[in-house]
């Protein structure tokens, strides 16, 4: 499984961007659930944040949802959090 996220935004305006792929990886029912509850809570349009706040695209294996601060939910929240971490 392949997961992106690109997080555009923030008071810099500066846009970063991780990828990970789950194939081989001893965690990957982990990263596979988590995907997925972040993508079902997601929306199919970017929402509209607020002044200086981050918004997010995640796509999984070619599927996007769009989420903005202060909006997230844990799932998408940790999902974010890991793919920029791991995959930058």
């Amino acid at each position: 499984m392949q997961i992106r996220v690109r997080r555009t935004g923030g008071f810099a305006g500066i846009e970063r961007r991780g990828e990970v792929e789950t194939s081989g990886r001893a965690d990957a029912e982990e990263w596979h659930t988590l995907a997925e509850r972040a993508l079902a809570a997601g929306r199919d349009t970017p929402p509209i944040g607020v002044p200086d706040g981050f918004s997010y695209e995640i796509t999984v294996n070619g599927r996007t949802a769009y989420c903005a601060d202060p909006r997230l939910t844990e799932e998408q929240r940790e999902l974010i959090s890991r793919v920029l971490k791991e995959g930058a």
